[in-house]
Parts: structure tokens; C-alpha cells; sequence
């Protein structure tokens, strides 16, 4: 048994209050509509119904197969977007593109700056503090030569007061008349001075 749906149902009855008249169309036409009828699954009063009614809600014109209104329409949208696109790119986008490539030839010109002062002083204070080191370890091993030099001499004047101490004693021991064992003595004073 075929099924009904039930906008099918409302057009027949709503169809049955009306009074009913009939349109005549070639076969070709007829064949078509039944087709359509078909493959939609409605009949050809309702299809024809709901065709009507939809070119009566949309205005639109059933010979125009290109639909020109909608195009126009469509193109008229299209249009006015474009323009307010066009204006707001007037407007905002080129500014804002400006202020960005002014922007960007600042930051440009402040790391240029920075490379070239603040880099550049950094430099010259990397190798003035190196100088002052290699200053420094230079002075400290001057410092270290004069106290090395300094404890040498504290060692050879002890070493000197010892001898000259040595010499005295023997000499006093051995009085005034003993001149060789002096000139001896003395001579042999001498070389140990020459040795230190």
C-alpha cells in the first residue's frame, strides 16, 4: 500500500476546499512534471501547488533560468562589501601598514644604535679590563721580585753580619802581633764577602 506524507495530505485537503480547475500542457511538459513528481515523491497537483507557491513567496521569475535577480542581488552585496571593505582599508589597514614600517625602521634604528654605542663601549671595557689585568699580573710579579729581592738582601746582610762578626773575634784573639795570621785572616774574610 503507498504511503502518504503529510504534507501530501494537507494539499489534498486543502485542495478540496477549493474549486478545483484544470491546466493543459503538452506531453512533453506532462512527462517532465511527472518525473519531477516522482523523484520528489509527490504528486503532480501537489508539486504544481508547491511551485506556484514558491514563485509567489520568492517573487522570482520561473523563466529567468539564470535567476538574474538573485545575481544582481548578490552582485549589489558583493559591491557594497567590496566598497566597505575598500574604505576600511582607507581608513585603518594603510595607517596601521604605515605605523608598522615606522615602527619597525625604529627598532631597526635602536638595535643599529645598540650594536654600534652600547656593543661598542662593551668592547673598549672588555679590553680596558684586560689591559688591567695583564697590568696587575705584571705589578704582582714586580712585587714578588722586590720582596724576593728584598728577603735576599735581609739574608746576605746576616750572612755579612756573621762573617764581619767572625773576623772581628779572630783578630782580637789574635793581637797585635801576629800580622800574617791578620793578613790571613783578612784575605780569607774577603772571599767568603765575594761568595755570598
Amino acid at each position: 500500500m503507498r504511503t502518504i506524507k503529510k504534507d501530501t495530505v494537507r494539499c489534498h485537503s486543502h485542495m478540496e476546499d477549493l474549486n478545483t480547475k484544470s491546466v493543459r500542457f503538452d506531453q512533453l511538459t506532462n512527462e517532465k512534471l511527472l518525473g519531477l513528481a516522482n523523484k520528489l515523491g509527490l504528486s503532480k497537483r501537489v508539486l504544481l501547488v508547491r511551485m506556484v507557491e514558491y514563485f509567489y513567496r520568492t517573487k522570482k521569475d520561473p523563466a529567468d533560468i539564470n535567476d538574474e535577480l538573485l545575481k544582481n542581488t548578490l552582485s549589489k552585496s558583493h559591491k557594497t562589501y567590496m566598497s566597505f571593505i575598500k574604505a576600511q582599508e582607507d581608513l585603518l589597514l594603510i595607517p596601521m601598514k604605515q605605523d608598522m614600517e615606522k615602527m619597525i625602521a625604529n627598532q631597526r634604528d635602536i638595535v643599529k644604535y645598540f650594536n654600534e654605542q652600547v656593543l661598542g663601549a662593551n668592547r673598549t671595557l672588555l679590553e680596558r679590563h684586560a689591559d688591567l689585568q695583564k697590568s696587575n699580573k705584571e705589578a704582582e710579579k714586580l712585587i714578588r721580585a722586590i720582596y724576593s729581592s728584598m728577603e735576599q738582601k735581609e739574608r746576605l746582610k746576616g750572612k755579612f753580619m756573621n762573617i764581619l762578626s767572625v773576623y772581628v773575634k779572630v783578630r782580637e784573639e789574635l793581637g797585635s802581633f801576629k800580622g800574617r795570621e791578620k793578613e790571613e785572616l783578612l784575605e780569607h774574610t774577603k772571599r767568603q764577602i765575594e761568595n755570598l
